[in-house]
């Protein structure tokens, strides 16, 4: 059985009994998301704290 079927597997059952099927999608969403974010960080692909604030304000300034 392969690595990400057995780690969804488990991610499931940790759930409560009366989950909903978006309970489910929303928790592989939030997984693989943290999983690419690692990833990426791990390859260097990251932004400094001051970059991110410039990035935002843009955003909040509206």
């Amino acid at each position: 059985m392969s690595a990400i079927k057995q780690e969804a597997q488990k991610m499931i059952h940790n759930l409560p009994d009366d989950c909903t099927y978006e309970d489910i999608q929303y928790h592989l969403y939030v997984i693989e998301k943290i999983k690419n974010g690692v990833n990426r960080a791990e390859n260097g692909e990251i932004t400094s704290h001051q970059d991110a604030k410039q990035r935002m304000a843009k955003w909040l300034s509206h």
